[in-house]
């Protein structure tokens, strides 16, 4: 089996179309498909069902499409220690970023871990949650950030930091008159969340919030990132939930912080890592983190204000 192979399979499986998988691939149609006969005599699987109306992967061709991925990572992975080496850097470190990450905390993380041991390369990798999981058990990454604890057998998790749940609000909103905005009241109004796709963790968090109530929400969009959901609350499209920091930290204008009058957990950060014991290299790494924490807390963040800059308009 050789990469060639891999390649026309993994653009084959994403495409679903022979032809454009062809033009993905700058080749002709019929070597593609000798290249993904070869590999199917080769498994001794059927990877494909093709039709004259579709192409679709069999179970076999769906449980090789999970691994062919991390055949390309850990390549990729390989490449880059490599340069890491030429360019100076004696040693790795892997880092996976799942759901965010507060926006005053990885600037000031990565500094730290410049300053101190500046010959570390530190690669970072921004994935849904449950691909983290699955390359922390494969080694493909050392560590990584997620904002959930329920990670399964074989992962440790350990709490990194924490943010208050506030309500992102537009300016001259009628539920400004609340210094502490009730469940049942935000209820009543669109909601812009995260896609649980995207921010898994996230997305279970202010789910689990929510469902207190006997009301259903009424999501008016999901989006990917904290950023966006900013954007949307500035424009008066909805309502947004998310960490204070990430407000205090948005740029969009007319966006104000309120908390919630219930009590509710706030978002945790956990560190993840696989089971075992840590080299000394993630032990030191795990030490920054800690000294992040210490430093860092929402009273630093002054734009998080919750009054309002004007008086809203009931």
């Amino acid at each position: 089996m050789e990469l060639r192979h891999l390649r026309c399979f993994l653009a084959v499986a994403e495409e679903l179309h022979f032809a454009r998988a062809a033009e993905r691939l700058h080749i002709e149609q019929s070597p593609l498909s000798r290249t993904i006969k070869e590999l199917e005599e080769e498994l001794g699987a059927q990877l494909f069902v093709r039709t004259t109306r579709n192409t679709r992967l069999t179970r076999s061709g769906n449980m090789f499409l999970e691994h062919v991925p991390r055949v390309f990572s850990a390549l990729q992975q390989a490449r880059d220690s490599v340069k890491a080496a030429a360019n100076g850097f004696h040693r790795q470190l892997r880092v996976a970023l799942s759901d965010g990450i507060s926006p005053s905390r990885l600037p000031a993380l990565l500094a730290l871990c410049r300053q101190e041991e500046p010959d570390v390369d530190i690669r970072l990798f921004e994935i849904p949650l449950s691909q983290q999981i699955k390359g922390l058990h494969d080694d493909l990454y050392d560590v990584g950030f997620a904002q959930s604890n329920e990670v399964g057998d074989g992962i440790v998790a350990m709490p990194a930091w924490s943010d208050t749940l506030m309500v992102a609000v537009p300016a001259r909103h009628p539920l400004l008159a609340h210094k502490r905005i009730p469940l049942e009241e935000l209820l009543r109004y669109p909601l812009v969340l995260c896609d649980p796709h995207a921010c898994e963790g996230h997305a279970r968090h202010v789910d689990r919030v929510l469902r207190r109530m006997d009301v259903e929400p009424l999501i008016a969009e999901r989006v990917a990132s904290c950023d966006l959901m900013m954007a949307l609350v500035s424009a008066g499209f909805a309502l947004g939930l998310a960490g204070a920091a990430h407000i205090a930290a948005s740029r969009e204008p007319g966006v104000v912080a309120r908390p919630l009058a219930a009590r509710v957990p706030p978002l945790t950060t956990y560190l993840l890592r696989p089971e075992g014991e840590p080299s000394d290299v993630l032990l030191r790494f795990i030490e920054r983190v800690q000294a992040i924490e210490s430093l860092e807390c929402p009273r630093r963040f002054p734009s998080c204000s919750l009054d309002p800059p004007e008086k809203p308009t009931l």
